[in-house]
């Protein structure tokens, strides 16, 4: 019997979520006494490395003095993948060339596809409240993706995808100069630090990446579906907040 698209989209969702909270992967059922048996250790080969935790190639026209604008250009239209080709826009991304503070997400969705902006959903919106909040306005910081283009049916990138566009995220980055990084959600951390550690496990610290502090943390499209998780989220927020020197904001009442 065959498995409806409406099945699949929310099975897909559910996993997504595992992820999030750091389950990697769902153990069968127990063997029956009747199945062969496991063999050992040494006779298992090891489990292929993830496409997002493969090391993201060092960017081959990168330049000193580079600008967003000359990264733009050399990007032009895209279609270096296949996503290329499937794509309403490409998303580049938003904010302040000069910004202090970087947020990195996963790849476009619907409604990025549709606009040509990063985060500009129900989850961006709620990024957007979780940037004020810190003391900022959106404007003020810089927002982009792992990837340009939407994957379809907003699957998880494939190796060739990240290996064609990180390196101009990393660009973005090193042309920008930030003071920070934040990595919205596992896929965003695992490729950019190149680990197959889960968000759960990524959060709550620091970690260097090219020499500017990152702080991992859930992806605001998570915090959507679990809002009980905002408060880890904040936490994270708070120390990118001292980090920078920015005061807490007072209470009301």
């Amino acid at each position: 019997m065959g498995v409806d698209g409406e099945t699949i989209a929310s099975l897909r969702r559910y996993l997504e979520e595992l992820k999030e909270t750091g389950v990697d992967e769902i153990p069968r059922a127990a063997a029956s006494r009747e199945e062969q048996p496991v063999p050992p250790p040494e006779a298992v080969a090891p489990a292929s490395v993830p496409a997002s935790s493969a090391p993201v190639a060092e960017p081959q026209a990168a330049t000193a003095g580079e600008t967003l604008d000359d990264i733009r250009r050399d990007l032009g239209e895209c279609v270096r993948c296949q996503l290329g080709k499937q794509r309403t826009n490409l998303v580049f991304g938003v904010g302040n060339p000069r910004a202090r503070l970087v947020f990195i997400g996963e790849a476009p969705g619907r409604d990025e596809d549709l606009k040509g902006e990063p985060f500009v959903g129900e989850a961006g919106q709620l990024l957007t409240k979780i940037i004020q909040a810190m003391g900022f306005a959106r404007d003020e910081v810089y927002i982009c993706n792992v990837l340009k283009c939407r994957p379809p049916g907003n699957r998880n990138p494939h190796h060739d995808e990240i290996v064609q566009c990180a390196p101009f995220m990393l660009r973005q980055v090193r042309a920008i100069g930030p003071e920070a990084v934040v990595a919205l959600g596992t896929f965003a951390a695992q490729t950019l630090l190149a680990t197959k550690e889960p968000i759960s496990a990524l959060r709550g610290r620091f970690h260097d990446y090219h020499g500017i502090p990152l702080m991992p943390t859930f992806h605001p499209a998570f915090l959507v579906r679990y809002p009980e998780r905002k408060r880890e989220v904040w936490d994270d927020m708070k120390q990118v907040m001292a980090l920078l020197g920015k005061k807490m904001p007072a209470k009301k009442g």
